[in-house]
C-alpha cells in the first residue's frame, strides 16, 4: 500500500489536491492532519500563552495519528477515526470499518504537520503544495471567516505566523527526502504528478 504525504503552508491547496486524486484514484483512504487537534485543557491552556500553538505539531495527537497509520497498512478493517471541530475547539472520534479492496490502495496523508510525523519518508511519495502568499492568504481568510468565526486581524496574525513557522521547519524534510514541489491549480503539474504515481 503506497502512501501519499500532501504538506504545505496553510492556503496552498492540499485539500484540493487531496479531493482531486481521490477521485483519480477511487480507491484512496484519506486521512487529515487536521483531524487530530488536541481539545484537552492543557493544549487550552497553552494557547493562551502560544498565540501559535496550534501551527506547532504538539497540538495534534501524533500519537493516535500514527496509530490509525499502522492500523491501515495492517489492514485492520475497523479502526478509530477522529473529527475536530474548529469552532468549539472539541474532538471526536469513532469507529469505521474500512473494505481494503484493491492490493494498489493509496493512503493520503494531508495536513500542514503531515511532513513531520514518525514516519519513514524515503518510503512515501513526498508533494509539497506551492501557492503565492497573497494568494494563499485570502483563501485562509474566506476559510476562517466562513468555518472558524474569526475576525480579519486575527486571521492575518495567524496567518503570517503559521507561514514563517511552516518555512522554516520544512527545510529539513526538503533536503533529506525525495519532495515533489506542485501548484495544485496547474492541471498539467497535476497531470505529471497522476502519471507519476501511475508509474512506481
Amino acid at each position: 500500500m503506497r502512501t501519499i504525504v500532501i504538506t504545505g503552508p496553510s492556503g496552498s491547496g492540499k485539500s484540493y489536491l487531496t479531493n482531486k486524486l481521490s477521485k483519480l484514484f477511487y480507491n484512496s483512504i484519506i486521512i487529515k492532519t487536521d483531524s487530530y487537534y488536541r481539545d484537552n485543557i492543557f493544549i487550552r491552556l497553552l494557547s493562551i500563552f502560544i498565540y501559535d500553538i496550534y501551527d506547532r505539531p504538539l497540538s495534534i495527537k501524533k500519537f493516535e495519528l500514527n496509530k490509525t497509520l499502522r492500523s491501515i497498512l495492517k489492514k485492520e478493517t475497523l479502526i478509530t477515526h477522529y473529527k475536530y471541530d474548529f469552532k468549539n475547539k472539541h474532538s471526536s472520534q469513532s469507529k469505521i470499518n474500512l473494505n481494503y479492496n484493491s492490493d494498489n490502495q493509496i493512503i493520503i496523508l494531508e495536513g500542514i504537520f503531515a511532513h513531520r510525523l514518525n514516519l519513514n519518508y524515503k518510503e512515501t511519495i513526498n508533494i509539497v503544495c506551492k501557492e503565492k502568499k497573497e494568494i494563499c492568504y485570502k483563501r485562509r481568510l474566506k476559510r476562517d471567516q466562513l468555518e472558524r468565526g474569526r475576525d480579519k486581524s486575527d486571521v492575518y496574525k495567524k496567518f503570517n505566523k503559521s507561514w514563517d513557522l511552516y518555512y522554516l521547519n520544512v527545510k529539513k524534510f526538503l533536503t533529506f527526502n525525495k519532495v515533489l514541489s506542485i501548484n495544485p491549480r496547474e492541471e498539467i503539474t497535476v497531470d505529471k504528478l497522476v502519471l507519476h504515481i501511475k508509474n512506481l
